[in-house]
């Protein structure tokens, strides 16, 4: 029985239809469960979904403690205390805490627990577990982390000499380097918000090389992430 239990609460595999419920229900919670925070003012319609959609995710953690050794791989009695301290985990308990500020309103220390109210945004990235083209994405992620992060090292050795050339060259314009790592950042996405930008020929200069170079830049996790993507949309189409 734990071992379908474990197959329902997974993503839907080979066309089953009580997990593609299961998914689609939990999708469907998470959106409703974020609805509020879009409003300053709560409200009684707001506080039942809170706690209906809090009831559905307490439930869920339940499930997915109970079959942890599936989860896991793990047939020992260790992997029921390993899963709590995983991501994803830890993800669906801090998605639940914001309720507990609706348990008493009285005492002081309930008080201190609404800053987890804040931790509801959590309740998106349960949507990874969900969604199977989420789960391919995050699993293109993850098996081009090295090309991924070599990139991103490139991006931030890029912005940190950016930034230290218009400072030098512009250090009546940017008042701090926080300044000029702001400016070389979004010049780097080539995003320009106008606020902060040189005014001298040659930070100007830097402004345009530094955009084409951004371009460049940008590109080059995009075309990872898309071939990648691709070579995984190949091969779950293979086991279909």
């Amino acid at each position: 029985m734990r071992k379908r239990l474990y197959e329902i609460i997974e993503v839907s595999q080979n066309g089953d239809k009580l997990s593609f419920a299961y998914d689609f229900t939990m999708l469907v919670a998470i959106v409703m469960s974020v609805f509020p925070l879009a409003f300053k003012q709560s409200n009684d319609v707001f506080i039942v979904i809170d706690v209906v959609t809090t009831v559905l995710f307490v439930i869920d953690y339940l499930l997915r403690l109970v079959t942890a050794d599936y989860k896991l791989n793990d047939k020992r009695a260790v992997a029921f205390f390993i899963y709590p301290l995983t991501p994803l985990a830890i993800i669906d308990l801090l998605s639940i805490l914001p309720t507990l500020t609706a348990i008493h309103q009285g005492f002081k220390l309930f008080k201190l627990v609404r800053i987890f109210r804040t931790f509801r945004v959590f309740r998106i990235f349960k949507m990874f577990r969900y969604s199977k083209s989420i789960s391919i994405i995050t699993k293109v992620i993850k098996n081009s982390k090295d090309a991924l992060i070599a990139v991103c090292t490139l991006a931030f050795g890029y912005i940190l000499i950016s930034a230290l050339v218009i400072f030098n060259v512009e250090s009546d314009t940017f008042g701090s380097f926080f300044d000029a790592v702001y400016w070389a950042t979004v010049s780097l996405t080539t995003v320009g918000y106008g606020d902060i930008y040189p005014v001298t020929t040659a930070g100007r200069i830097i402004t345009m090389i530094s955009s084409i170079f951004g371009i460049a830049i940008i590109a080059l996790p995009a075309g990872i992430v898309t071939a990648g993507y691709m070579t995984a949309l190949e091969e779950e189409n293979k086991k279909d």
